[in-house]
């Protein structure tokens, strides 16, 4: 029996430019993911690592010129990858829903919140009239809105950030999903409404039955919310185990770098703060073997030279649903 959400050999890519001077650049290379009913996995990496562009497959939202060279993406029984445009948005709104990570722009400014709610409603349910109201409302209501009632009528803009991305929140609860994807979803608010909203995921978690895809860079965050992490870097999954393996023996070089930044944010002492050192290499100027070699300080000849870690794109099991792809610890 297939899981809810099963990502196989994933591999994306965008073309930038035209004609004979067109380039080719991989985003995505061998994505391997599952997830179950009812689990929390979370996606970890800094900025240009691929987090994003993996939902976006997943939804069937990639960017012009971009296109799925290989792989497929199964969500429950259906291959997403071999769906019709007009099938993949019937499931979107519905059984698969998104939060992005900032709610201004997610929003349309132009409309009150009631009226982008009841059309996730009306598009879905059929729900129409008092019906469709009293059901945004309510939902408002589930995310601990206070006054809903007049929230339903205001726009966007009288909203603080918090408010707003629980506004999002609401809005992908409405058809009771299997799956909700959030996307950096706490990245533009402050550590006090951070922390409201983290609390918030945790309660929807247990009163719903859904799954979620929870994407951050922050680890402290992943600790909070997820049952099972994997760590993209420069298009692929470096690192995949339980939260609580990770946080006890990271085994890729490039999550314990993660590890170690994230620890010395705790010290006040700048000169002890740490950073992994240079950046995430760009599409189309991916350094020879490893992608993380040359900011890796473990890194060996055949580092240099080899894409590890053997098996593509199944990462080799350490230990008990340990992966990792690192010629470290594999050799």
């Amino acid at each position: 029996m297939r899981a809810l959400v099963e990502i196989e050999d994933l591999s994306v890519e965008i073309l930038r430019g035209r004609g004979k001077n067109g380039q080719v650049l991989p985003i995505l290379r061998h994505i391997d993911l599952s997830v179950e009913k009812g689990e929390v996995l979370g996606l970890v990496g800094e900025s240009g690592c691929g987090k994003t562009m993996t939902i976006l497959a997943l939804m069937g939202l990639l960017p012009e010129g971009g296109r799925i060279s290989t792989g497929k993406i199964w969500f429950q029984d259906r291959e997403l990858t071999a769906l019709s445009r007009r099938e993949i948005e019937a499931l979107r709104g519905k059984r698969i829903t998104t939060i992005f990570q900032e709610p201004m722009t997610s929003l349309n400014p132009l409309l009150s919140i009631g009226e982008q709610m009841k059309e996730i409603l009306y598009r879905h349910e059929g729900l129409k009239g008092k019906a469709n109201r009293d059901k945004c409302v309510s939902l408002l209501q589930a995310v601990k809105i206070p006054e809903a009632e007049k929230i339903y009528d205001y726009y966007p803009f009288k909203l603080s950030g918090g408010m707003r991305q629980r506004v999002m929140i609401a809005m992908a609860l409405s058809c009771e999903p299997e799956l909700i994807i959030a996307d950096e979803p706490t990245t533009a608010l402050d550590v006090t409404t951070q922390a409201q909203i983290l609390d918030l995921f945790n309660e929807l978690r247990g009163r719903t039955r859904s799954s979620f895809i929870f994407v951050t860079h922050d680890l402290g965050i992943i600790a909070e919310i997820a049952d099972r992490t994997a760590v993209i870097y420069a298009g692929y999954v470096v690192e995949e185990c339980s939260v609580a393996a990770l946080f006890e023996r990271p085994l890729h070089p490039y999550t314990d770098g993660l590890m170690r930044s994230r620890m010395g944010r705790r010290n006040s002492n700048r000169a002890n703060l740490y950073s992994i050192p240079g950046v995430v290499p760009v599409p189309g100027n991916m350094p020879p073997g490893c992608p993380f070699a040359p900011r890796c300080t473990y890194t060996t000849e055949q580092c240099r030279a080899e894409l590890p870690p053997l098996a593509i794109p199944s990462l080799p099991e350490i230990e008990g649903g340990h992966k990792v792809r690192c010629w470290r610890q594999v050799s």
